[in-house]
C-alpha cells in the first residue's frame, strides 16, 4: 500500500509564492507519475499538473507561467512550486501517484491566497 504524505500548505497573500511537497512510501516501485491536483469550495476537482518519471510536464491553462513540477525520483518527492498566488488558486491541494496502474492519493493539503 502506497502512502502520500503532504506539506507546505497555508496562508499567504496574493503574489505571494508556496511550495508544496509530497513523499510517496510504501512500495519498492517508484510512481510512474506524480501529480497535483486540487479542489476548491464547490467544485470539482481539477488537475493542477502531472509529471511522468521520464517525459514531459503537464500544467492546467490556469496555473502555466506561474506553477512548477518537479520530482525527485531518488526520494519519491514531487513538488509544486507556485509563485504569484491569486486568490482563486485557493483550494484544497492534493498530491497522486500512479504505481503499477494503481491511482492513490493524498489526504490534501489546505491553500489559502488571500486578497
Amino acid at each position: 500500500q502506497v502512502q502520500l504524505a503532504e506539506s507546505g500548505g497555508g496562508l499567504v497573500q496574493a503574489g505571494g509564492s508556496l511550495r508544496l511537497s509530497c513523499t510517496a512510501s510504501g512500495s519498492i516501485f517508484s510512481p510512474d507519475v506524480m501529480a497535483w491536483y486540487r479542489q476548491a469550495p464547490g467544485k470539482q476537482r481539477e488537475l493542477v499538473a502531472t509529471i511522468p518519471s521520464g517525459g514531459s510536464t503537464v500544467y492546467a491553462d490556469p496555473v502555466k507561467g506561474r506553477f512548477t513540477i518537479s520530482r525527485d525520483n531518488a526520494k519519491n518527492t514531487v513538488y509544486l512550486q507556485m509563485n504569484s498566488l491569486k486568490p482563486e488558486d485557493t483550494a484544497v491541494y492534493y498530491c497522486t501517484a500512479v504505481v503499477r496502474s494503481i491511482h492513490y492519493w493524498g489526504q490534501g493539503t489546505q491553500v489559502t491566497v488571500s486578497s
